[in-house]
């Protein structure tokens, strides 16, 4: 399996964004009468194919996104690897996916107000007694999704790990959730890591396979990036994400994929390292 790590695929991006037609802003979106979202279908609960039919939380968001548009939203589904990088190339206006926010995302994107916490836990096998501590996790390997944030905050996970005496193991990483959790189950791997919210649905999904196991990062957060140069955009989906908050429509929708609500989620949109930083305490 070729290997693609995060840094990479930001890097790349950051250069063909720079060398590429940028992105459209508000008014010439509007004037085109179409915003161009770029959305995946592989990465429950967030946007997945559910008995042919694509469904998740963005799904609904997206469905009410076109009722509070007053122009056309049109949707072209991407694998995960790439979708980043076409936003970023102008290909697209913004991501609607379940993005967790990092430090090299914001060197490319603003993001959204944040529609649900991003805590990265554990996962293992339903019965694997061996993996009950940071500590186990000592040179064990780990499987990610190629281009996630996973990767960007894995060092979080390796100084939990020299702090309790052990080290990283060798890191595995794949095109989809889907295919890491398969070797998961088969052996291939000791654990894999996703945010607290797929980690929960995953487990509810198939207790009889996996087991959540603990926090490897801090806080987090998840929004919709936008490129750089489209601040009007970015004002136009704070307002939705507003509208959504004070319909109580978000809450609901929170409730319904994620079987919790987030009252503490910050409502500015987050656009540099350093606001990241402070709202997360790192």
């Amino acid at each position: 399996m070729k290997k693609i790590t995060g840094s990479f695929c930001l890097a790349a991006a950051a250069l063909a964004f720079s060398l590429s037609a940028a992105a459209a802003d508000l008014p010439a979106i509007e004037k085109a009468g179409t915003l161009k979202v770029a959305t995946e279908d592989d990465y429950a609960p967030f946007n997945f194919i559910n008995n042919g039919q694509a469904d998740g939380f963005n799904k609904d968001m997206l469905a009410a996104l076109r009722k509070y548009a007053k122009f056309h939203v049109d949707q072209s589904i991407l694998p995960w690897t790439g979708l980043l990088a076409a936003v970023s190339t102008g290909q697209y206006d913004m991501a609607l996916t379940g993005a967790v926010i990092t430090d090299d995302r914001l060197n490319v994107f603003n993001f959204t107000p944040p529609w649900a916490s991003a805590q990265h836990y554990f996962i293992k096998r339903a019965g694997d007694n061996s993996l009950n501590t940071i500590a186990d996790l000592s040179g064990k390997k780990v499987g990610v999704q190629a281009g996630s944030a996973l990767l960007a905050r894995l060092p979080e996970l390796k100084a939990m790990l020299e702090k309790a005496g052990g080290k990283l193991g060798p890191v595995v990483e794949y095109p989809s959730y889907p295919e890491a959790y398969a070797d998961l189950a088969n052996k291939r791997l000791d654990y894999v890591i996703n945010v607290v919210i797929s980690v929960n649905d995953l487990v509810k999904q198939r207790p009889k396979v996996f087991a959540k196991g603990l926090p490897v990062s801090g806080p987090g957060y998840m929004g919709w990036p936008i490129p750089k140069n489209s601040p009007e955009l970015l004002a136009y989906m704070t307002k939705f994400m507003n509208h959504m908050r004070e319909t109580g429509e978000l809450k609901a929708l929170q409730m319904k994929w994620f079987g919790e609500t987030y009252d503490d989620l910050p409502t500015e949109p987050i656009t540099s390292a350093a606001q990241f930083h402070k709202l997360t305490g790192m």
